[in-house]
């Protein structure tokens, strides 16, 4: 807990307690023997009074209280040294991820209001795999201790079992297989009356993002202990969806777990209420990308010009996202002729569809990704902020159609700014675009022929003036040089002439 000034945290400011879990007998043995010799009994105690705050049969927010309840309810005193073991027995709680403190307030207002969200204690199995916790009891009762704790945890399998070799088979019956559900009597106003008297919090939909798989024990262990930033850093514990958000950062940008932590460790990485700042990560691990990139290339041209070679390949990329999206057949591209009999026109889609674009746009290129073409596509993500798929089908429009003069700078940044004036955000929108462009493009080329619809002709007349492909010049019939001139006769003639000498003499 985090109090600037003891004036901030008193006996009358109220709280309140919110916890979405019920404890077990295993809880409670968790607690008296793994947490309480790490943080201390007074802890436990203040941890078991707040959950006794709301009734043990049900889950959800207490009422709102002042301090002086929970300061009576542990045997303190109304003075400033109470309430600094207070907030000293809590930051114990927070630090071993039982207790999450919040303050909420009005701006306008100087009153403020505590929250008090209460974690559920992790299982022996959960817990023994933390590494940095595990090593904090090991320090508070040693070794053989850790270990005797933990066996008296579990309990140990069969003798029989244990040295026998049995084959699994899985005989149990699925839901769907037993149940039968009507789809069509799906029932909205049950749905929306449920959650909206559901006591628990409401978990927001969260995308699903491609990971580099760093876990959050071992960004902990490497990050600076003396940096400003690791208090943020070490609520990434609970924030699952912001040590997500990071890991799809290294994904994509290829950062080992050393240079991630160096951008994390920077001024600017996280906001001031400590949220990831993802704009600012992706805009750094971004120049970090094109540095090591530049120095690759370096390194692969003194190679070349002092005649080294060496046998060792790398490695190729081969890391997968965590989770997958489905192409429908309907929206499958053609793959194009650099990619042919490298993949199928299936896995062609699905790498548009799931892979980040600086791993999509090296498919395209034998070697290393022309500067300029690299740069541009990065602008597009960084600046135009167009989703993923949405970039690689671009990449595809451009690059992989045969026509050479759509690979300038002119053209992709053209084709990037209609696709976003048009709103399109999703996979299935770009590969309609795509569609209807190279329909407009055969329309264009058919006109260009001989009797197409272009200009005069009688084609073009028959159209009428609103007519695209008709002339808005108005038809004027011409005289054919092939035709004869009509004979006049004679009486004709002296007519004309008659009449030309009548008009001289007036004039």
């Amino acid at each position: 807990m985090r109090i600037n000034h003891i004036m901030q945290f008193t006996e009358h400011h109220r709280y309140y307690i919110f916890r979405d879990f019920s404890l077990s007998s295993l809880h409670y043995k968790m607690l008296s023997l793994i947490y309480q010799p790490m943080i201390g009994a007074f802890a436990i105690s203040m941890y078991q009074q707040l959950y006794h705050g709301i009734a043990d049969d049900r889950c959800g927010y207490s009422s709102l209280e002042p301090h002086r309840k929970l300061f009576l309810g542990l045997g303190l005193e109304m003075n400033e040294k109470s309430r600094r073991y207070v907030i000293d027995q809590a930051s114990k709680l927070e630090a071993v991820g039982l207790l999450s403190t919040s303050r909420l307030g009005v701006p306008e207002h100087a009153d403020v209001i505590y929250e008090y969200e209460l974690i559920q204690p992790l299982s022996p199995a959960e817990f023994f795999t933390n590494m940095h916790l595990s090593m904090l009891l090991r320090d508070k009762v040693g070794k053989y201790a850790v270990i005797a704790l933990r066996e008296s945890f579990g309990s140990s399998e069969p003798d029989e079992l244990a040295h026998a070799q049995f084959t699994k088979e899985n005989i149990s019956v699925p839901f769907y297989e037993l149940f039968k559900l009507n789809p069509q009597s799906f029932d909205t106003e049950l749905e929306q009356a449920l959650s909206e008297v559901a006591p628990t919090r409401q978990s927001t939909v969260r995308t699903e993002h491609a990971s580099a798989g760093i876990p959050y024990g071992e960004l902990i262990i490497r990050f600076p202990r003396n940096s400003s930033n690791r208090t943020y850093v070490e609520r990434l514990r609970q924030d699952t969806e912001g040590l997500a958000q990071i890991n799809y950062v290294a994904y994509k940008y290829n950062l080992s777990i050393v240079n991630l932590c160096r951008l994390l460790d920077e001024d600017g990485a996280f906001t001031e209420t400590g949220e990831v700042n993802l704009d600012e990560l992706q805009m750094r691990a971004n120049q970090l990308y094109r540095q090591d990139k530049k120095r690759e290339g370096e390194r692969q041209r003194t190679l070349s010009h002092t005649a080294i070679h060496t046998d060792a390949a790398e490695p190729e990329d081969t890391d997968e996202p965590d989770e997958e999206f489905e192409v429908q057949e309907q929206d499958y591209l053609p793959v194009p002729n650099q990619l042919k009999g490298r993949c199928d026109i299936q896995q062609y889609n699905m790498l548009m569809r799931n892979e980040p674009h600086t791993r999509f746009l090296k498919r395209f290129f034998p070697g290393a990704v022309p500067d300029w073409v690299d740069q541009i596509f990065e602008r597009i993500d960084l600046n135009y902020r167009l989703a993923p798929p949405v970039i690689n089908v671009l990449i595809h429009y451009v690059l992989g159609e045969s026509d050479s003069a759509r690979v300038t700078k002119t053209f992709i940044d053209a084709v990037a700014s209609n696709m976003l004036m048009k709103g399109i955000d999703t996979f299935e929108k770009a590969v309609k675009y795509v569609r209807e462009q190279a329909q407009l493009e055969q329309e264009k080329e058919r006109r260009k022929e001989p009797g197409g619809g272009y200009a005069g002709g009688t084609r073009g007349g028959a159209r009428g003036g609103n007519s695209r492909g008709a002339s808005r010049k108005p038809s004027i019939p011409i005289v054919s040089e092939g035709n004869p001139a009509a004979s006049v006769s004679a009486d004709e003639l002296e007519e004309l002439r008659r009449l030309a000498r009548k008009l001289d003499g007036q004039s």
